[in-house]
């Protein structure tokens, strides 16, 4: 994130390289906000028109690229060449090398190379990162997401819940690309300055505020039983919204912070924050979730949702009604 980061600051201050190659194996986001920042403000509208080619790599080849790339601009200072879905040109990266070696100073040539990575054991990609800018975007891990949308938002005067932020990571999950997409439609609906809050996300959004995972396990590390089973009955007359999968997967990620907890002799709000990556904000609610949940029961918290996720798929088993599943996990979990 600090490199996309930096690279736009370098953008915004016109320093440009003659070779952006932007990698997303894992996520896409940056990648395509780099190659959008370098569509919409390189070049003014008028020169647009004869020095901006947006061109997708199934539809041209590698020495058809780089003729294009050799050419001088028509009344502009430089000419944008953007290529979009570049892994299909995978095996013919070989026929950039010549021209990365002696890139066109005036042609700002940059490629979207989304869901895999080149071999970075080829020349071709050890010259661009010489003479040019190579990035390649890290797998974002939900515990990051939440920082990421906290200075999002702050870039446009905007600041966030923690609540309402831990909504948007569980509904969504890590693709950066969908939440900045909802964090659009807030900041065009809602004042700028404001804070978004969890009212604010369920009414826009259609995120509920009070039915999600994020009450579930708050629910079930405070031992509220009547909130945790109200929260599951939802759950199963939504199933479509609120799978299964998505559910275990979250609440087997609670009790893998508790067993991390469990673990700290360092449990100071600070340290709890950084090691279990979450908002210092919600260090308290494992403190309290610790106390109701020995390291005996996280335990048997995390072979039960490994067993709900075996039956779930009817492994040795009759398949149960995934509302059965939670409420008997519930049940033994918290009066166990």
């Amino acid at each position: 994130m600090k490199k996309a980061a930096q690279l736009l600051n370098d953008l915004q201050q016109k320093k440009y390289a003659p070779i952006y190659f932007l990698v997303g194996e894992h996520e896409t986001f940056f990648v395509d906000q780099i190659a959008k920042y370098i569509e919409n403000h390189v070049l003014t509208e008028e020169e647009k028109g004869f020095n901006q080619s947006v061109l997708y790599a199934k539809d041209v080849s590698m020495n058809e690229i780089v003729e294009a790339a050799k050419r001088y601009p028509m009344m502009a200072e430089y000419q944008v060449i953007i290529i979009r879905e570049a892994q299909d040109l995978s095996r013919q990266l070989d026929h950039l090398e010549a021209y990365a070696e002696q890139p066109q100073p005036s042609t700002i040539l940059v490629f979207c190379y989304k869901y895999k990575k080149p071999d970075g054991r080829k020349k071709v990609i050890k010259t661009i990162k010489k003479t040019g800018v190579y990035y390649e975007t890290a797998k974002i891990y939900d515990n990051k997401v939440p920082e990421w949308i906290v200075q999002t938002l702050a870039q446009h005067q905007f600041s966030i819940d923690p609540k309402a932020s831990s909504m948007l990571v569980e509904f969504l999950g890590a693709s950066l690309s969908k939440i900045y997409k909802e964090l659009e439609k807030l900041m065009q609906i809602l004042p700028q300055g404001s804070r978004i809050t969890p009212e604010a996300v369920e009414e826009n959004i259609g995120i509920s505020k009070d039915f999600n995972n994020f009450e579930l396990t708050n629910a079930i590390g405070l031992k509220d039983e009547i909130k945790a089973f109200k929260i599951i009955h939802y759950f199963a007359q939504n199933s479509k919204n609120n799978p299964l999968p998505f559910t275990v997967g979250v609440l087997f990620g609670y009790f893998e912070k508790l067993l991390i907890y469990h673990s700290l002799k360092d449990k100071s709000n600070t340290n709890v924050a950084k090691q279990l990556g979450v908002h210092p904000f919600f260090t308290k609610d494992y403190s309290i979730a610790a106390k109701n949940y020995p390291l005996k029961k996280v335990s048997k918290a995390i072979s039960l949702l490994r067993e709900i996720d075996v039956k779930s798929k009817g492994v040795n088993s009759t398949v149960m009604p995934h509302g059965d599943l939670l409420k008997s996990f519930l049940v033994q979990v918290m009066r166990g």
